[in-house]
């Protein structure tokens, strides 16, 4: 019985939903996490079938992925068997009709327009149909790729992954692999960027259209290298395990190319896994391989290990290059064991390894780290004997050590030799000069090395802005402070929590408390949060201007951001309270500071007995309670200074008690606490 125009009509239409749908699905989702093989059926030339299974490994590597998915198998079975169209925009004729000769003319003369090939782009599966034609021009690279292009400029049009693969296996079967290289790259960015498919699956789909044209194993390489050449590192180990598990492993080179990028990552546990799954895989190191990873384990202290490698290195036959013992010479030395990093570089001399500057930077710095100045211009000297001449990063890092030593002529002629020499000052050095400049109070000359640095052409960075900040508010220049914190922000550098600490700071100094209070609130609204020392800062401004309402608040605050009060803020507080006369507050806040366990120090009991002594409470009989925080102290370890006992001695002479006054002078004789200045500061109190 004949079917209807109507039922076929109806049947056609829900095919092309479902088809449609299934795209989408497959788009958005890419349902399809390994793609099914396109090939071309004889019979019928124009009907695109599903070659599904590729044979044992396929199935290994498709997870069973199909067989899970009813709606793949479903609209898989309408594109076998094919139900009538009637849209007319495009029919299954409309490819049958498109054999390969008009398709090649059409490419080759750009004859876009033609409606043989429009047709095809206004339907939903012309994704299906531009991967159909990829595949007959396969022995056409050239064209293929001019196809591709062109397909990807279409309007609403988008590569599918698959077309992706596809075109790439034929371009580097063809050897054509900057092509490959570049299409490659495209796809990973584009599966970024529009979510189509995770990149970790781009592998999948690499490796399902693999027997569209027998590209060799090279082309998984490229994909692995361009994930790491785009950054994507934890991509590009996932797909290192997929490529273990299809046994078709990256280029050493590759592998050592992702060992160095995840070495400069941070991520030190990923830098050690993929060395030693490398390793593991059968991927012989290098001289390269060992260099990078007794660097990164030299940068992460652990010495050990990186010693450890560096005699495999040598069993296994390598031989130490000058890279190798640049790492573990800085790497010994920027912990103190500055004897290991001699005899490092005494023995590359022995071996034949010549130091380079590189060599002589890192000794030199190591030296000066540790404050041994005289050997570090002995290898500085070494060096200019030998032919070597210094850079910049040997100037600067002598002209730091001089700065951190105060000894600023030093630091001066070194800046003047370097600059004679030809050799341009660069950030680091500059912001050594200006800091160190800062801190001696010389700001003048520090503001001039600024202007300096830019008339050079060096960029002031947050280091250098928060020197002079520092500098500036510490001096109690606030104009020319807010000065530069407004050019700061001009150059779009971030303020970070030293410098809003160095604003609190000086407004504080310059009794602008409000301004400051407005600093703290413009940081937290900036997303920076105040840590211990700039709420100490705080807090002891306003105790110096009698705001103890305002602390509490501060304090609470503090407790809501999980910021425990140290010894100095409680210290601080409590002092602030005796000099208010609220004694009874200071003493409760002592009690919360011990149930918070926070321990009292010997400025804290100072503070408790002066306070004691000086507001009262020793003249309404409670002079017993200094005498128990001494006695505590004493207990605890914590030994009172010399004017701390005499103000003790003081109090207890001025209400008349002679005895105990006279047998506490003993005791704290016999402790070594007070001396013979004592007598001139209680005569009374003379034996």
């Amino acid at each position: 019985m004949k079917l209807s125009v109507e039922v076929l009509a109806f049947a056609s239409l829900f095919s092309a939903m479902l088809l449609f749908f299934r795209s989408l699905f497959h788009v958005s989702r890419r349902a399809s996490y390994r793609v099914i093989s396109l090939s071309l059926n004889s019979s019928h030339p124009g009907c695109l079938s599903f070659n599904v299974f590729n044979g044992p490994s396929s199935l290994t590597s498709m997870n069973g992925y199909y067989i899970s998915c009813p709606f793949f198998w479903f609209t898989s079975f309408l594109c076998i068997f094919r139900l009538p169209f009637v849209s007319y925009s495009i029919t299954n004729d409309s490819f049958e009709l498109l054999d390969i000769g008009s398709l090649r003319k059409i490419i080759q003369q750009d004859l876009w327009n033609d409606p043989k090939i429009v047709v095809l782009f206004d339907s939903a599966l012309a994704p299906i149909w531009v991967s159909k034609i990829l595949v007959e021009l396969k022995e056409d690279p050239k064209l293929a790729l001019k196809f591709f292009k062109w397909a990807g400029t279409h309007i609403g049009f988008r590569h599918t992954t698959e077309s992706y693969c596809i075109i790439v296996h034929m371009l580097f079967r063809a050897r054509m692999y900057t092509n490959a290289h570049d299409i490659m790259k495209e796809m990973v960015l584009k599966s970024r960027t529009d979510l189509i498919l995770p990149v970790c699956n781009v592998f999948d789909i690499l490796w399902s259209t693999r027997n569209f044209c027998v590209s060799g194993t090279g082309v998984f390489d490229v994909l692995f290298s361009v994930l790491v050449e785009l950054g994507l590192l934890e991509e590009a180990n996932e797909c290192f395990s997929k490529m273990r598990k299809f046994r078709t492993l990256p280029k050493a080179r590759s592998c050592n190319f992702l060992l160095h990028r995840l070495s400069k990552s941070g991520n030190g546990q990923l830098v050690r896994k993929f060395f030693h799954d490398m390793i593991g895989a059968g991927i012989a190191p290098s001289v390269f391989t060992y260099n990078v990873m007794i660097d990164h384990l030299c940068k992460e202290g652990d010495l050990e290990n990186a010693r450890s490698l560096f005699v495999q290195m040598r069993t296994m036959g390598f031989s130490p290059d000058v890279v190798t013992y640049n790492s573990l010479i800085d790497g010994y030395g920027k912990v103190g064991l500055l004897k290991e990093s001699v005899y490092l570089f005494n023995e590359m001399k022995d071996v034949g390894c010549v130091p380079d500057v590189i060599t002589y930077n890192a000794l030199i710095n190591c030296f000066c780290k540790f404050e041994k100045m005289p050997q570090a211009f002995e290898y500085l000297s070494e060096m200019k004997n030998i032919g070597l001449k210094p850079n910049v990063v040997t100037y600067s890092t002598l002209i730091d050590a001089f700065c951190k030593e105060g000894m600023m002529q030093g630091a001066i002629k070194l800046f003047v030799d370097m600059r004679r020499v030809g050799l341009l000052p660069n950030e680091f050095t500059y912001t050594s000069l200006i800091d160190a400049n800062c801190k001696a109070g010389n700001l003048t000359e520090a503001w001039k090395l600024s202007n300096d640095m830019l008339q050079a052409g060096v960029n002031l960075n947050i280091v250098t802005y928060t020197a002079l900040m520092d500098g500036l508010c510490e001096d109690g220049r606030m104009m020319e402070a807010e000065e530069v914190f407004r050019a700061m922000l001009k150059d779009g550098i971030s303020p970070n929590q030293q410098v809003y600490t160095a604003l609190v700071h000086g407004y504080i100094k310059a009794e602008k408390m409000e301004d400051a209070l407005e600093i703290l609130k413009q940081m937290t609204e900036c997303g920076i949060k105040p840590d211990l020392v700039l709420y100490g800062t705080i807090i002891w401004g306003l105790c110096n201007q009698n705001k103890l309402e305002e602390t509490k608040l501060i304090i609470k605050e503090m407790k809501s951001r999980g910021i425990r009060a140290n010894p100095v803020i409680y210290t601080t507080i409590i002092d602030a309270y005796f000099k208010a006369g609220k004694s009874s507050d200071a003493l409760d806040l002592l009690q919360e500071m011990q149930e918070v366990g926070v321990e009292a120090t010997v400025v804290t009991y100072c503070v408790l007995i002066d306070g004691l002594c000086k507001t009262g409470f020793s003249q309404c009989g409670e002079l017993h309670q200094a005498r128990k925080f001494f006695n505590e102290m004493i207990e605890k370890g914590i030994l009172p200074d010399e004017i701390l006992c005499i103000c003790l001695l003081k109090e207890y002479n001025k209400l008349g008690h002679l005895d105990e006054a006279i047998k506490l002078k003993n005791e704290m004789q016999r402790r070594g606490l007070i001396t013979e200045k004592c007598s001139h500061e209680v005569p009374s109190l003379k034996t």
